[in-house]
């Protein structure tokens, strides 16, 4: 994309792009409130309409003022369909062209139709929604690649027609909403091209690459360059659990505009820290080595008086050592997991503010 956007326009605000959205899975990013996220620079985070709906029930958080409310949060939250989440709960399920059938643990049978998704994500208040799309596994054959994409079509274009119905009702109230469709097909350059055009025909606001983006070795597939080469300017194009500062890197140059992942939080409760090998100054033209990680529970960390990283701004790297936060993940004291969080996520935030320099 020659022209990449500067920012998408929310109901709760601007969302400068790039950027990165941590998961905030079941209406929380681990660890931390709504002033956390703000004092490290993220603008949004991502939630799962499929867990949320498990528990603690959409229709709580509903009357309890939807999900901003709910979660304290004043600015733009996506919501995730619950597609990709579906591949792994199958076996408690089956799948069909009308949507998905499943038991959650301890729970009835839900039935998850492109309709409900939306209705769902109407009643959480999400100012991002995604369309239900089927989630396979890009080393699945070509039949199941390609029944992916076939369901992945109608249910967006009856994902649409249910997101139109609803604000035609006032049901959206006076915000602005936006919803994406997802693009599928394997590593099937054919496939991936057909879903694109198909969802163009029917026209979102933006477009998520659906399905793994990454082989096994951990690097970024070429299909998710591809997938970015198809999409028209003036869309956000949002990479689905890309979250490798190395692959984020890459799918950016691609023109990705959008990012969520688990893996920042979830490096950080395990101790694992992002720091910076060049200087911020230098970031964006350098593609590799730039970062690596500072295993906060080595040994060689127990006296160390340094921050994780002197480049760092974030409230554990003002205020605290290494040799502290050793201290603390050793006890299994929470605050080292939460000083971790904000570390890592300030790292991401900072990455995106050089980006959109």
């Amino acid at each position: 994309m020659d022209e990449r956007l500067k920012q998408v326009q929310t109901g709760h605000g601007p969302l400068p792009l790039p950027a990165f959205l941590p998961d905030g899975t079941m209406g929380v990013v681990r660890g931390l409130g709504p002033a956390d996220l703000k004092e490290v620079g993220i603008e949004g985070f991502m939630v799962n309409t499929l867990h949320l709906w498990n528990r603690p029930g959409i229709s709580l958080i509903e009357s309890l003022g939807g999900i901003h409310s709910f979660t304290g949060w004043g600015g733009p939250i996506a919501s995730d369909s619950g597609g990709f989440q579906m591949h792994s709960l199958i076996r408690r399920g089956r799948v069909s062209s009308e949507g998905f059938v499943y038991k959650p643990d301890g729970g009835k049978k839900r039935r998850l139709t492109p309709e409900t998704c939306i209705q769902k994500q109407f009643q959480l208040g999400a100012d991002i929604m995604f369309c239900l799309d089927h989630c396979t596994h890009p080393d699945e054959d070509s039949r199941a690649q390609t029944e992916s994409v076939e369901r992945t079509v109608t249910w967006s274009r009856r994902c649409k027609a249910e997101f139109n119905r609803l604000l035609d009702s006032g049901a959206g109230g006076t915000r602005r909403l936006l919803l994406f469709g997802v693009v599928h097909g394997g590593k099937d350059r054919a496939l991936r091209l057909r879903c694109a055009e198909s969802l163009f025909e029917i026209g979102f606001d933006g477009y998520g690459f659906g399905g793994w983006p990454i082989d096994k070795d951990g690097r970024l597939l070429d299909i998710v360059g591809f997938v970015a080469e198809q999409i028209p300017e003036g869309h956000p194009i949002h990479g689905l659990g890309i979250g490798n500062p190395d692959n984020l890197m890459k799918a950016h140059r691609f023109g990705y505009d959008l990012f969520d992942c688990v893996m920042p939080t979830r490096d950080a409760r395990q101790g694992r820290l992002y720091t910076l090998e060049i200087d911020w100054d230098g970031f964006g033209s350098q593609s590799e080595d730039f970062w690596r990680y500072l295993y906060i529970g080595d040994e060689r960390f127990a006296r160390d008086g340094l921050p994780v990283d002197e480049r760092c701004d974030c409230p554990c790297c003002s205020q605290f050592t290494r040799g502290y936060l050793h201290h603390l993940f050793k006890v299994k004291e929470s605050l080292g997991k939460r000083l971790a969080t904000l570390h890592n996520l300030r790292f991401y935030a900072k990455m995106m503010e050089r980006l959109r320099c």
